[in-house]
């Protein structure tokens, strides 16, 4: 079994190469095989029994999908109240008569309830430095979930057990078409005939891997038998990123605070606009695109984890307890009047000097012992342990 903190960077990097993964991802399709064994614990059906049981997952985050329409929520759900709080429980019975009919069963955001599958999202996070989702695929039969359709984000899609069928079509009438978008009706590609270009067509298998760009039409179909894969998906920063941050910083400018001259008179009207328009363009010109990916980067999410009850005692952990870092992307170190900073989900921690190395190597090696987390940094072992507890009252470090 592939390590699934390193799934995307590792095995897969060394077979589509790492250019594939980081410069042409988005844009090209691809097929990757990494056998059976590289996935084969990274979520099994005993993981799923025990995600729904012990998470209880509802609509809309578990879902049915059966020929292109949802399954009603009422035919595989009951009412129940917890802590005075209205839900809906799903029935197992029901659940297990709807997938024998064809139902597609949808569980959202599984990279929130299961480790192993969190550690292959934040180790896609890390290759491509946009937010990643893990959704979960399960269906018998030949049915189909979803018509033919195109996705607003772009994803790697992992088949895990049984097989599938795909038809990937690629970008359609609209070229990066995104969620908020002006046009949904753009249409499929076609072929000199009128039939609908397949760029790809085969049957993925347990190991197998293919990523399909945003805006790519896609149709796909049980094989007759079981089929479970996990969707990783992420969206990747725009033009229209780069300019919301730049309308953000508009509400510095005293121009562009004042009202709109409504009731002026036409010249004046045309006056306001020009300065408007000089003074956004000159702004513009400035607005260096690496400064945003910069900034993007410092308000990163970081997943919500606990570190009970290190975080809390006064007490050093000992040499023996795992060190494991929070952030999914190492923050750059900023060295200002003896001191470190480090911004990481949007918020700037400033840290005594002696933070830097032991952070540094966080940073690099993700998981360590306290020992060996001091001879790496090259700190004395009881400073490096008072390090741990403070990042760990920050949230920037585990303790287990």
């Amino acid at each position: 079994m592939t390590d699934p903190g390193q799934l995307f960077t590792g095995p897969l990097s060394d077979v589509v190469g790492r250019e594939a993964l980081t410069t042409r991802l988005s844009e090209e399709f691809f097929f990757a095989e990494l056998g059976a064994g590289a996935v084969r614990s990274l979520f099994t059906f005993d993981d799923l029994n025990d995600v729904l049981t012990t998470c209880s997952p509802e609509p809309p985050r578990l879902r049915l999908h059966q020929d292109g329409s949802p399954v009603p929520v009422d035919r595989y759900t009951a009412g129940a109240t917890s802590s005075r709080t209205a839900r809906r429980i799903v029935r197992p019975e029901a659940l297990y008569r709807e997938l024998r009919a064809g139902a597609s069963l949808v569980l959202d955001s599984v990279d929130r309830m299961h480790p192993g599958v969190g550690a292959a999202a934040d180790d896609l996070m890390r290759l491509v430095r946009e937010r990643v989702q893990a959704n979960l695929y399960l269906i018998w039969g030949e049915s189909r979930g979803f018509d033919t359709h195109w996705d607003d984000h772009d994803t790697m899609i992992v088949q895990l057990e049984g097989t599938k069928h795909w038809k990937v079509h690629g970008p359609g009438t609209r070229a990066f078409p995104m969620k908020d978008d002006t046009d949904h009706a753009h249409t499929a590609p076609v072929d000199a005939d009128g039939r609908t270009h397949t760029i790809w067509e085969g049957v993925l298998r347990p190991g197998q891997i293919i990523h399909v760009p945003r805006g790519w039409w896609h149709t796909v179909t049980g094989t007759g038998g079981v089929s479970m894969h996990l969707t990783f998906g992420f969206t990747r920063a725009t033009g229209i990123d780069w300019a919301n941050t730049l309308v953000r910083r508009l509400f510095e400018e005293e121009t562009f605070r004042r009202d709109l001259p409504r009731f002026a008179a036409p010249d004046e009207r045309r006056k306001h606009q020009h300065a408007l328009v000089a003074r956004l363009l000159e702004l513009a010109e400035a607005w260096d695109m690496d400064e945003v990916l910069a900034e993007r980067d410092a308000r990163f999410p970081r997943r919500t984890s606990f570190a009970l009850p290190w975080a809390v005692q006064d007490d050093p952990p000992p040499p023996g307890a795992r060190v494991e870092f929070v952030p999914v992307l190492p923050p750059p170190l900023e060295h200002e009047d003896g001191r470190v900073a480090v911004s990481v989900s949007g918020k700037r921690y400033r840290l005594p000097a002696v933070a830097a190395p032991v952070l540094e190597a966080l940073a690099e090696h993700r998981v360590l012992t306290v020992a060996d987390l001091a001879e790496r940094a090259g700190t004395p072992a009881e400073e490096t342990a008072r390090v741990v507890a403070a990042l760990a009252r920050h949230h920037l470090v585990l303790i287990r």
